[in-house]
C-alpha cells in the first residue's frame, strides 16, 4: 500500500486539489489525467463526502504517482476540505481535565461531552489566527481531527471504525476568558468561547484512515514560538474515537464530511498561566500527519 495524503493548495486561479505522495506534492487533476484515473478526481470536500466511492482509486492513484518525477514546488496550502459539521470532544483526556481543575464523573457513569464549532472559524496552515478585541486570553489545544467517509445513526462502538475516511490536525483555539459567564446559572459558554473568526485552524492535509494506523497509539502536540506546550499520545483518551462516533450517532445521523476534534492533551495556556500574544506562532503536531503553522494577530495584547 502506498501511503498518501490529500490537500488542496492555492494558486493564482484558485484552489486546487494536490495528492502528496511521500514528501512530493502533485496536481490532482493533472496526475489523475496522466495515470488514468481522472473518475476519482475532484475537489477534496467532494472526494471526502463521496469517500466509499472513490477510496480504491486514490490508493491505485497513489502508487501510480509514487513512480513520478513531476512535482509542485513549495505548493501554498490552505484548509484540505470543508467540513460539513464540526464536533469538538471537551475534557477527554485526564491530565488536560486536572490541568483545568475540571472534575470528571467515573466514565462508567458518565458519556463525551460534545460541543460544536462553525465551519466559519476554520483557516488553514500558515493563516493567522486574529484575535478579537474582547478576548484577553486565548489559548491553543492541538486535536486529531477524524474525518468521516460515510453516513452512520445509531452505531455501535465495534463498528464506528468503518465510517472514518481519515485524518487531519486541528487547533481548537479558546477564548478562556469568554467561555466561562456570571451573568447567567449556566457557568460555561462553548459557543461563544470557541467559534470566533479564525479559531480553528485546521490541515495541513488529509491523510486516509489506512495509512495512519491505530488511531489510539499517535503523538500529538502544540509549540508556542519553538517552546514545546503540548507532547501527548492518543492512547490517553478518556473516551476513545469509537466511543465518540457512536455517541454521537445516538444523537443525529452522522455524515460524510463531518469533523471529530478528538480531545486535547495536558499542557495548554491555561494550565500554565501564560496564553497567547500578539506575534505568536503557533505550530500544532500530530505525527503520520504533519504540521499546522499559525501566526496570532492580537493588536491589543502584549507583543510575543
Amino acid at each position: 500500500m502506498t501511503r498518501f495524503a490529500l490537500a488542496t493548495r492555492a494558486t493564482a486561479e484558485g484552489p486546487r486539489p494536490t495528492i502528496q505522495v511521500g514528501d512530493a506534492f502533485h496536481d490532482l487533476v493533472d496526475a489523475a489525467a496522466a495515470h488514468g484515473y481522472s473518475a476519482v478526481a475532484g475537489d477534496v470536500t467532494t472526494i471526502i463526502r463521496d469517500w466509499d466511492a472513490r477510496r480504491d482509486g486514490f490508493f491505485a492513484l497513489a502508487s501510480a504517482v509514487g513512480g513520478s518525477s513531476a512535482a509542485l514546488d513549495a505548493p501554498k496550502l490552505v484548509a484540505p476540505f470543508e467540513p460539513r459539521r464540526i464536533f469538538a470532544a471537551a475534557s477527554n483526556f485526564i491530565e488536560h481535565a486536572e490541568e483545568m481543575q475540571t472534575k470528571l464523573a467515573a466514565k462508567a457513569e458518565s458519556e463525551p461531552y460534545i460541543f460544536l464549532k462553525t465551519i466559519e472559524s476554520v483557516v488553514g496552515p500558515g493563516d493567522t489566527v486574529v484575535v478579537p478585541p474582547q478576548v484577553s486570553r486565548p489559548d491553543w489545544e492541538v486535536e486529531l481531527g477524524v474525518v468521516l467517509g460515510k453516513p452512520g445513526k445509531n452505531v455501535a462502538v465495534d463498528a464506528a471504525h468503518d465510517l472514518i475516511a481519515g485524518y487531519t490536525i486541528v487547533n481548537d483555539v479558546s477564548a478562556r476568558d469568554r467561555t466561562r459567564r456570571t451573568d447567567f446559572p449556566f457557568s460555561h459558554d462553548w459557543f461563544r468561547g470557541k467559534s470566533f473568526d479564525s479559531f480553528t485552524p485546521l490541515g495541513p492535509v488529509f491523510v486516509p484512515r489506512d495509512c495512519l494506523g491505530d488511531p489510539h497509539d499517535i503523538r500529538l502536540g502544540l509549540k508556542v514560538n519553538g517552546e514545546a506546550m503540548q507532547d501527548g499520545n492518543t492512547s490517553e483518551m478518556i473516551f476513545n474515537i469509537y466511543e465518540q462516533i457512536a455517541y454521537l450517532s445516538t444523537i443525529l445521523e452522522l455524515r460524510a464530511g463531518d469533523l471529530i476534534a478528538s480531545g486535547t492533551p495536558a499542557g495548554v495556556g491555561m494550565g500554565r498561566g501564560v496564553f497567547l500574544k500578539d506575534g505568536d506562532v503557533m505550530d500544532a503536531w500530530v505525527e503520520g500527519i504533519g504540521e499546522l503553522r499559525n501566526p496570532v494577530a492580537a493588536p491589543h495584547l502584549p507583543r510575543g
